[in-house]
Parts: C-alpha cells; sequence; structure tokens
C-alpha cells in the first residue's frame, strides 16, 4: 500500500472528483454555498486583523509589537499557564459565575436548565480536548456540564480560559443549547441537534460579546480571546489551503504556527482533524460572521432604538437553523 501513497498532498484536492466532493463538504457544514476562494480569502482577511490586534495587545501587555514573538512569549512564559489542577478549577468556576451574574442585561430569554461545572475525569483526562459541554438531558433532570480538562495544568494557558469558558458555557453553548431544548413547540430532533455553522458560531460571537459584557479580567485575557478567534480564522485559510489548493502538512503547521499562540501539540492534532473531517472546521467562523453581519444589518437600520435583548432572542428562539432561515428570521423582524 505504501508505494501507491499519496505523499504529502493529503487534501480532496488530489482525489477524482475531489473538488465538487469539496464543495460539497462546504455546503453541508457550512449552509451556504461558498467557493473555497471565497472562503480562503475571507480567513485571510480575519487573519490580517488579528494579527494586527494581537501585536497591539503584545506591545501594550508584554512590552513587543513583534507578533511573532508575542506569540513565542505566549506559548513559553511558564507563568502565563497554570501551576495546579484546583487553581485552573477555581479559574474556570469563577469565570463562568461572572457570566451569570451578567447575562440577564444582555438576553431577555434565560434558560430553566442551569450549567455547572464538571472536571473530566482522570482516566479520560489524557485523551480529551482542553474542555467541552454537555448539554442538559432532555426532559430537564440533569443541568448542562461545562467540562473543564486538568491533566498536565502546567501545558494550559490562563489567557485562553475565559474565553473558552464563555464559548462552552454562557453565553455560549448552555446558552444556545439550553433555550432550544425549551422551546417547547420545536420537534425533539430539532431541539437536540442543528446546524454546526449557528452551533459553533454562535459560541465563537459569545467569546467577542464576554468583551461588551465586561467578562475579560485584563488585556491578557483578550489576547487569549483574540488568539482563540485567529485559530478559527486560520481554519478558514488551512482547510482550504488542504482540500483546494493542493497545500501540505508543513505548509498548514506552519501557517497557524506563525499566526495564533496554540501549542504544537494542538496544532498537530488540528491539522489532523482538517485532513480527516473536510469542510467541517469551516463553519466556526463563518457561522460567526454570519451572526455579526446581521447584528450590523439591524444595529443600521433601528440605530438608537437596536435592542440587544430583542436581537438575541430573535436569534435563538428558532433553535440550531441554517445560516439562510436564519438571516431569513432577523431580518422578517426588522421588518416588523
Amino acid at each position: 500500500v505504501l508505494p501507491r501513497a499519496r505523499g504529502a498532498q493529503e487534501g480532496l484536492v488530489g482525489l477524482p472528483d475531489g473538488d465538487a466532493c469539496y464543495r460539497a463538504a462546504i455546503l453541508k457544514h457550512v449552509g451556504l454555498a461558498k467557493t473555497p476562494a471565497e472562503l480562503h480569502a475571507l480567513g485571510l482577511a480575519e487573519i490580517a486583523r488579528t494579527d494586527q490586534q494581537i501585536a497591539a495587545l503584545g506591545k501594550k501587555v508584554l512590552g513587543t509589537a513583534d507578533l511573532a514573538a508575542t506569540i513565542g512569549r505566549l506559548r513559553s512564559d511558564r507563568a502565563l499557564y497554570f501551576h495546579s489542577g484546583a487553581e485552573l478549577l477555581a479559574a474556570a468556576q469563577h469565570a463562568l459565575d461572572r457570566a451569570k451574574a451578567a447575562i440577564p442585561k444582555f438576553f431577555s430569554v434565560l434558560p430553566q436548565t442551569d450549567c455547572v461545572m464538571a472536571e473530566i475525569p482522570a482516566y479520560a483526562a489524557p485523551y480529551s480536548t482542553v474542555a467541552y459541554y454537555q448539554q442538559p438531558h432532555y426532559d430537564g433532570s440533569k443541568p448542562g456540564e461545562y467540562f473543564v480538562n486538568t491533566y498536565k495544568p502546567e501545558t494550559r494557558p490562563r489567557f485562553e480560559l475565559e474565553a473558552l469558558t464563555w464559548h462552552e458555557s454562557i453565553p455560549g453553548h448552555h446558552l444556545q443549547l439550553a433555550i432550544a431544548q425549551e422551546l417547547g413547540a420545536l420537534p425533539m430532533f430539532r431541539k437536540l441537534d442543528g446546524s454546526t455553522a449557528f452551533i459553533e458560531g454562535w459560541a465563537l460571537y459569545a467569546e467577542r460579546l464576554a468583551e461588551e459584557m465586561g467578562l475579560y479580567t485584563a488585556d491578557l485575557d483578550r489576547i487569549g480571546k483574540l488568539s482563540y478567534d485567529a485559530w478559527r480564522g486560520s481554519r478558514l485559510v488551512v482547510d482550504t489551503g488542504i482540500h483546494a489548493l493542493g497545500w501540505t502538512r508543513a505548509q498548514a503547521e506552519a501557517f497557524m504556527r506563525a499566526h495564533t499562540a496554540l501549542t504544537e501539540v494542538n496544532i498537530s492534532n488540528e491539522v489532523d482533524r482538517y485532513i480527516g473531517w473536510p469542510g467541517q472546521a469551516l463553519a466556526y467562523k463563518v457561522g460567526q460572521l454570519e451572526i455579526l453581519k446581521l447584528r450590523a444589518e439591524a444595529e443600521a437600520r433601528f440605530g438608537k432604538a437596536f435592542d440587544l435583548k430583542a436581537f438575541h432572542a430573535v436569534v435563538l428562539g428558532a433553535g440550531a437553523v441554517t445560516l439562510p432561515v436564519l438571516a431569513d428570521r432577523v431580518r422578517a423582524w426588522m421588518a416588523g
């Protein structure tokens, strides 16, 4: 088998009907008929923005305006990482508690089901992601759970924890998924599943919304937010690079290394994911940008009368719909 292997080109681009297959994957995961070239260009534009913002905050916080130096410091300075699992759990709980206290000012509809923090079990932690969310039981008998990984805490950055917490819990996944489960008119399959671009786009929107909510503790935590944003922006570049432009694994890893503060292990794992799951990782950033675009339209339409609570109620009021359906809902609301 090995002599017939494809070598460094691991994407769909080198396969028969690979282009058609990739475009179908984009439509499935993103829900919009975007071309690989459009998504690649969008990713480069997002990376240019986050590069500039990370460098600016790096100068303010770390004393260097050089992007590479800032990213290098974020990866290597052990003072920016946790020292114990207990310290990590306490920080995550504090972030979750502050979000719970703040959300009534930004949302008119809140879930009845609580979100609680839990530690990923020791037997699973070495093989698990940094954190994940498990939605409530459909009958309300079990709360939503934000699971945090404390394995090797010295490898887990302090500066990423706040953005991570608000993505996975409140105002991110828990708020969206728990509200969907409590929408009485929805059929069960729509309460428990939905569009990846909506679900992950909302959670990424929540990372940015947390800034408006006054949740980020310090500029270092804001750098973490920007690094996470760059990570999702880099997916647009790398996923399309691998599957449409013939990028090698080395090219993909080098791009992520240059523009995000992800560790080497995370970068390698991410590239494995993009190779094996074409198009899925595009959904996060495209979904976020669509929600931000619709919000900007609503702000322009209503001016000073724009009601952020009402906008959020419309966005979250029908479950995890596709992006075209979301646009129809928001524009119908704007039209009155």
